[in-house]
């Protein structure tokens, strides 16, 4: 397949118009942090006195160091749950193809299309029935019950594509269903459980809604939670609001940095077995 100079350059403008308009947003919020607490600035200018103290204030305000550790327990009670339900789902549907697994399929693809903002209401009323509201296990069942359709169609989309030729040979050297699956299954499925690992522990960490509907109780909330102590009765504080609103998007930035290769392999594997 030939590509043109035009093509070419046609695909490398429409790239640089597609990052400028990402990174605008995030350019904005930062100067917007920068000017003076209790201000509303204008636009992209540049603060004459730039209030690099804000990001201190911002820390303080919003009790960081509280929801950072309330956020990482969240992360570490969902994600290695989310991830073992999803993988023994994914694998009884893709690979052992169990009775009423199409059916099965069908009910995650479904549960899809299902809204957070339309499914947040009955999630509210049913927890302060059973008496879990306002304690961070109002956050970890019901997102640990979200991810399960897209979980298990990712981990579904691997375990179908595995070939069934790997388990017999299994079987015929005396492995029964679990040894099949623990010690033959789960260590080829390591690269979707780390991409999908990564994905889920960024959701989590960046959950709001949940967390500010669920919960009462700020310290209980996550990260992103925390923005909602810029927002007063009567008015918000939007200098300080992005200040918040940088500091917590640096551990999921950091994290990026970090597992950028897992990531886009993730986004990758997802483009193409999806």
């Amino acid at each position: 397949m030939t590509v043109t100079q035009r093509e070419i350059w046609a695909g490398r403008i429409l790239l640089s118009l597609l990052m400028a308009f990402t990174i605008l947003p995030f350019i904005s919020i930062f100067l917007t942090a920068l000017h003076p607490s209790g201000t509303v600035p204008d636009g992209l200018a540049w603060p004459e006195q730039p209030q690099w103290g804000n990001f201190v204030e911002a820390f303080r305000v919003a009790h960081m160091p509280t929801l950072l550790r309330s956020s990482t327990l969240i992360v570490l009670a969902v994600v290695p749950l989310a991830l073992t339900i999803a993988t023994m789902a994914g694998y009884a549907i893709g690979h052992l193809r169990i009775p009423g697994a199409r059916v099965l399929l069908i009910l995650f693809v479904f549960g899809l299309t299902l809204p957070l903002p339309g499914i947040i209401v009955p999630i509210y009323v049913l927890e302060r029935a059973i008496g879990i509201y306002n304690t961070r296990l109002a956050i970890v069942l019901p997102l640990i019950a979200l991810y399960m359709p897209f979980a298990v169609f990712w981990m579904r989309a691997h375990f179908v594509s595995m070939p069934m030729e790997l388990s017999e040979a299994a079987r015929v050297d005396g492995a029964n269903a679990w040894q099949l699956f623990w010690r033959i299954h789960v260590p080829l499925a390591r690269a979707p459980l780390t991409s999908l690992g990564i994905l889920l522990s960024i959701w989590t960490w960046n959950q709001f809604l949940l967390a500010l509907v669920l919960v009462e109780d700020p310290n209980r909330r996550t990260m992103a939670g925390a923005l909602g102590a810029f927002q007063g009765h009567y008015a918000t504080d939007i200098p300080l609001l992005c200040a918040g609103t940088i500091l917590i998007l640096l551990p999921t930035l950091i994290l990026f940095i970090i597992f950028q290769r897992h990531i886009i392999v993730a986004l990758l594997q997802g483009a193409i077995k999806g």
